[in-house]
């Protein structure tokens, strides 16, 4: 009974380390993340693609109002997993970082120095008493230098850079497809569809042009840009 009570403890608290060295929090904020559905970032030589899976669960519900992707700034976007409201809190605080930047540098933000900003402000959530973690994982993509670039973040605050990277439900499935497929040469377009087949991996029915979000942020413009839904439709009718 005791050792119950020990463990209620470990897990309640935020800012208590386990015996083994972990904090159940973040690890559950990693669970909600899971129970997402997924997004797939794609770098390729021409830009970086975000796909991102956009299943509603009525056909009563507007699907335009499902917010996974967003535009952080002209070049810089951003696709989430996780809990939505999470995700926004996020994106807003991006946004107002890459602000700060062009006013106070008059310049466009780095997208590895956004991305520290915004996990550096997630890892706070991890070590402060009556919080909780963020239980979201983004993909930031964008243009630095003319250079395309991808990270993914996650609730402990932890950021690495991919070439290629799920998230979300069904992220194993996506990312071994990945792993087998991915080229480094690909072109914009074909960054798409190999981010459209990937996510067709993970799910038991076909994709539609409503159910799916697609962005670019290309390297020749340095613009974030989300596809309509005939773009996508093209897209996929290309896969079939």
């Amino acid at each position: 009974m005791q050792g119950q009570n020990q463990q209620q403890a470990y897990d309640r608290g935020i800012t208590i380390f386990s015996p083994d060295g972990r904090l159940y929090q973040v690890e559950y904020a990693r669970e909600a993340v899971k129970r997402g559905t997924a997004s797939i970032g794609v770098r390729t030589a021409e830009g970086v693609v975000l796909v991102v899976d956009k299943r509603t669960r009525s056909p009563l519900l507007e699907g335009s109002s499902v917010e996974k992707l967003h535009k952080v700034d002209d070049h810089v976007g951003a696709a989430s997993a996780g809990h939505v409201a999470d995700a926004r809190k996020l994106v807003d605080f991006a946004r107002q970082q890459s602000q700060v930047e062009r006013v106070r540098y008059d310049e466009p933000i780095g997208v590895r120095t956004l991305t520290k900003e915004v996990t550096d402000h997630i890892q706070q959530y991890t070590q402060v008493g009556g919080a909780r973690p963020f239980g979201v994982a983004l993909l930031i993509a964008g243009i630095s230098d003319g250079e395309p670039r991808l990270f993914e973040t996650d609730p402990s605050g932890t950021s690495n850079e991919w070439k290629a990277v799920a998230i979300g439900s069904d992220r194993s499935t996506i990312q071994e497809f990945l792993e087998d497929e991915y080229e480094t040469d690909l072109t914009l377009d074909e960054g798409v569809e190999l981010a459209l087949r990937a996510l067709s991996e993970g799910r038991d029915d076909e994709l539609s042009p409503e159910g799916v979000g697609v962005a670019t942020v290309s390297a020749e413009s340095e613009l974030f840009r989300e596809l309509e839904t005939e773009e996508t439709a093209e897209h996929l009718e290309a896969l079939e």
